[in-house]
């Protein structure tokens, strides 16, 4: 009886990360909220930029995206004029300290990034006929896909005076650290008339220099 015991105190214990996060994504405020913001007043356009690299922040994840050198962004986008904007034909990309950009990953980049091993989890072996307990993987394939329907920026259009967020993932890979000097570059943003807006270059200091002054 205590062995059936024990083996349920584990499957609960187990279960308990799963049940803690429900896995939703923050709530939207407008982007002249944040530190790490950009306005340009004549387009009325701000955008914002949030990096979760913590492991307190990516826990609304399903995936821990840090340790597989992923850098998830929060991106806000603001509209504060009265017409539309466009993001259909948006470019948004990491630029490095050393002027390298690197493309939004899709969700079978960050797959491949994962090891074979970490996507099938591991075993608690258990005592007597009982069979081993598998524990639940770090990652796979299906809570990966899953984050990227629930988080990804997907916003084409933004409506006047209306804000849209969602998160890119970022393949920050050799780079011990990725947000010192780093940048959000966005273009080809365009106006109801198609006319392309000014393009933006959001430093990640700004963010950097918010926590720090929060740890103060």
């Amino acid at each position: 009886m205590r062995g059936l015991g024990t083996i349920a105190a584990i499957a609960v214990w187990l279960a308990l990360p799963v049940m803690a996060s429900d896995h939703a994504p923050p709530p939207i405020e407008p982007a002249t909220s944040f530190p790490a913001v950009e306005v340009h007043a004549d387009e009325h356009v701000a955008i914002a930029v949030v990096p979760y690299d913590t492991k307190d922040m990516e826990s609304i994840f399903r995936v821990d995206y840090l340790s597989h050198d992923v850098m998830p962004v929060r991106l806000i986008v603001t509209n504060l004029g009265d017409r539309p904007i466009s993001l259909r034909d948006a470019r948004i990309l990491f630029e490095t300290a050393a002027g390298d950009r690197i493309q939004a990953a899709e969700p079978e980049d960050v797959e491949r990034l994962m090891t074979r091993k970490e996507r099938m989890g591991s075993k608690i072996p258990l005592p007597g006929p009982f069979p081993d307990i598998h524990t639940k993987p770090k990652a796979s394939n299906k809570e990966i896909e899953e984050d990227f329907d629930t988080f990804e920026y997907g916003a084409l259009v933004v409506e006047p005076h209306t804000t849209r967020a969602g998160f890119l993932f970022y393949d920050v890979s050799d780079l011990p650290h990725p947000l010192e000097g780093a940048h959000l570059y966005l273009r080809e943003l365009r106006n109801a008339d198609g006319n392309e807006l000014y393009s933006f270059e959001i430093p990640f200091n700004k963010y950097l220099q918010s926590r720090s002054g929060q740890v103060q």
